[in-house]
């Protein structure tokens, strides 16, 4: 099984909750195929945006959004 994972981020409401400021403006990193790629793109932004207490960026398992062995929903199935 692939375990891919999404690094992404942007500026909070507040540093103390996970809310973002503006969903448009959240900064996709990208997708990377095991979680070290993904923590070393993570560490990077986290780094560069480290002046900044509002920024937060943050690793997504997608592996575990989506079981394949589990049926489709309706919905899914429409797409």
């Amino acid at each position: 099984m692939q375990r891919l994972h999404l690094v992404f981020g942007g500026e909070l409401v507040n540093p103390s909750q996970n809310v973002f400021k503006n969903v448009d403006d959240i900064h996709i990193v990208g997708i990377y195929p095991d979680y070290q790629k993904a923590y070393d793109a993570w560490k990077s932004e986290a780094q560069r945006t480290v002046d900044n207490a509002h920024m937060r960026y943050f690793i997504a398992h997608l592996h575990r959004l989506r079981d394949e062995e589990t049926e489709a929903s309706s919905t899914e199935e429409l797409g």
